[in-house]
Order: C-alpha cells, then structure tokens, then sequence
C-alpha cells in the first residue's frame, strides 16, 4: 500500500492509483497529477497541492501480440521505452513528441502532445484506441478496448486526451500500432522566400505523393537547428516500398528538393522534434505560442512572426518562439483575435499566472467545465493545468 503521507505517491499498479485518488478525495485534498513531470512548463501553472501521485513507476506491458496491432501499456512506461518495444517487431506509434526522452505514455496523452508525423499519422485521438483510468471517487473505469473499431458506447477515453489530468489519472493505454514503412527517405528545399516555400508545399499536397510529414521552418529555425542549407526550408518525410520512394526522389527532385543522407536522417528530424525542449532550455524566459490554422492561413500565421517558427505545415499548425515570455503573450493576444486556436503552449512556470495562456477559448470553455463540475466537483485535480482556465 502507498505512503500517502510522504511528498510523492507512486502507484505500483491501477488499483493503487485508484485507491490513492480516492483516499485523497475522501481527505478532501488537492492532487498534482503526472508521471515524469518533464511537461511542467507546458500548460497552465502548477497550482500548489496538498500531495503528488506520480505514475512513473506503473511501467507494465499489460498486453501485446505484435499480429494483432495493438498494443496495451501502464501510464508510466516512457514513451523512449515502449518506442523501442515496438520497433523490434517493426512496428510504431508515429507520435513524436516533446521531451521524448522522459515523457511517459500517460503525460503524452493528457497533454496531446504530437509532432512532424502528425501530418500523416495524426495525433493521439488517431491512436488511441482505449484508456483504463482512476477516478477521485477511487474507482477504475475501462473505455474503449483493444480492437482497432470500437463504436460500443461513449468513448471516454477522448475525455481524456488533451486534458492535462484535470478529469481523471490515466492508468493504462491502448493503442493501434503502425507497420514501420519497408523504406524511408527525407528531402529538404531551402527557399528565399516564403510563399516560394507554401507554393512548394502546395504543389506537394496537390501531387499523388502522400509523405508522413511536411515541416516548414522559417531561417531562424533553421539555423537554430544547425540545418546546412538554411533559409525557409521546407523538410518532407516519405515511406514506402522502393518503387514508392524512386517516385519520390524523381518528383521532388524536380520540384528542387535534395535528399537528406541517409546516415544524417535521424540526427535531421531528432533536431526538428526536440527543437522545443533545447530552445526552452537555453531561454529561461522563453516562451512557445502555438497557433492552429488553416493550410491556407499557414502564411499569414508565420510571416509576422518575429523569431524563430516551426509549422506543421501539411497540418496547418504553426509554433513561435520567443525569448521572452512577455513578447509571447503579446503576439498571442493579437493572434487570437484572428485564429481562436491559440496558446502559449509553453511560458516559464513563475511567469503564467500574469499570462493569458489561452486569450480566446471560445464557447467550448463553458463545456469543458461542465465536464471538470462532472468529473471533479471540488477541484481537488491539477487545478489551472488546462491553460489556467481549469
């Protein structure tokens, strides 16, 4: 049974973690939830709790039969670990995100976290095919299962992705697992412009190729990355049989593109993924906006832009960064007015309760605190997580 008097509670199975939730609800007290925390500064400030349940040492592999594509893991099995797992059957869970090396399973759900593959692949809702999580009233409840297609009822388990363990504390997850492509290759043009880099982008989107991710960096970015020929540079991710990539090499070469070396494809899109955890790192004031368009408005998001800017550029979602927070919260202010889908997405944890962290949540905010009255009717779970709004 858990220490529930020591400073961090960690659960070594679904059952503690529930039994834990409930014995905090009971006491009436408040709960900072997470796995490795290595999210702290995304999000909504870290209001103080009364104690902390960490998933970090629920690291199961409940079940996994590779023909079956699916696979079932505890929340706190890193996402690295289970990446690995997978990729000795060939297989993959194309999510890319932040902090990879220490984020578990559980954290990238409740935070929705995706990267370059998202174009292709999506996101954590695309993946997602069940969740198992504990409830403040100390209960565990299963939604969803471990079939690909599951119309069976209210899919709960979408409840749970995005919303930054504000509901629930995800126990266990079920995934649909990807075949990893026969081959892969990685082209990059470099453009003086922007609209010649979009203009390129397009003509991809409107071609029959089909690539796993279309990344645009401004020159900033760029450098900042340390890619050789800089500029807007526009980075594609393709896989396939070998006819498919020949395909490839042909169509994008003529459109200008070269190809990445094979021995420094890892190495490219390693520093794209974590462009967001060196950047932080190395500002301590520094702050990410994330600003969600369409492919259309993609242009218009980026040029005005004043730092660095890396968009997901078949996605339509574009992240700013800045080095200070305060010239963060400015351009996310103004930015909101036109595209609603804006947050800072990450600001320096002492700086967020002075920041409007999501200037515009529209009427779905009303929604989602019905849900949270629901789920939590006393606050007691990561209060302010969810952008400082709940």
């Amino acid at each position: 049974m858990p220490d529930y008097f020591t400073d961090v509670v960690e659960p070594r199975s679904p059952e503690e973690l529930a039994e834990a939730m409930g014995w905090a609800s009971a006491r009436h007290q408040t709960i900072e939830l997470g796995g490795h925390f290595s999210k702290r500064l995304m999000g909504g400030p870290a209001e103080a709790a009364n104690m902390t349940i960490s998933t970090s040492a629920m690291r199961r592999v409940r079940q996994y039969e590779p023909r079956d594509l699916t696979i079932s893991v505890e929340a706190g099995i890193s996402y690295c670990e289970l990446s690995r797992l997978l990729a000795g059957h060939r297989q993959m869970i194309p999510l890319d995100p932040p902090f990879a090396d220490s984020a578990t399973v559980g954290g990238m759900v409740a935070c929705n976290c995706s990267g370059p593959r998202r174009r292709l692949y999506g996101t954590a809702r695309d993946v997602v095919i069940g969740t198992q999580f504990a409830t403040l009233e100390g209960k565990l409840v299963e939604s969803g299962g471990m079939v690909v297609k599951n119309v069976a009822g209210l899919d709960m388990s979408k409840l749970m992705i995005g919303s930054f363990g504000t509901l629930a504390a995800i126990a266990v997850v079920n995934f649909k697992v990807i075949p990893q492509p026969p081959c892969e290759r990685t082209f990059r043009f470099a453009f003086a412009s922007l609209d010649e880099a979009l203009a390129a982008r397009d003509a991809i989107l409107k071609s029959p190729l089909d690539p796993a991710a279309i990344d645009l960096l401004n020159p900033l970015a760029a450098s900042a990355a340390e890619i050789e020929k800089q500029g807007n540079t526009l980075a594609v991710r393709a896989g396939g049989n070998a006819p498919a990539i020949a395909r490839y090499e042909r169509e994008l070469a003529a459109m200008g593109a070269e190809a990445v070396p094979v021995n420094q494809e890892g190495p490219f899109w390693q520093a794209i993924q974590d462009f967001t955890p060196r950047y932080l790192a190395a500002h301590q004031d520094g702050a990410v906006v994330r600003v969600s368009c369409t492919l259309k408005e993609l242009g218009a998001v980026m040029r005005p832009i004043p730092g660095p800017a890396i968009a997901r550029a078949g996605s339509g979602v574009c992240y700013a960064y800045f080095e200070h927070s305060g010239d963060a919260a400015v351009f996310a202010a103004e930015t909101a007015r036109e595209y609603c889908e804006t947050v800072v997405e990450f600001a320096p944890e002492n700086r967020k309760k002075e920041m409007a962290l999501w200037p515009a949540p529209g009427q779905d905010l009303e929604i989602m605190k019905r849900i949270k009255h629901m789920f939590d009717p006393e606050c007691l779970l990561n209060r302010g997580r969810l952008y400082h709004r709940i």
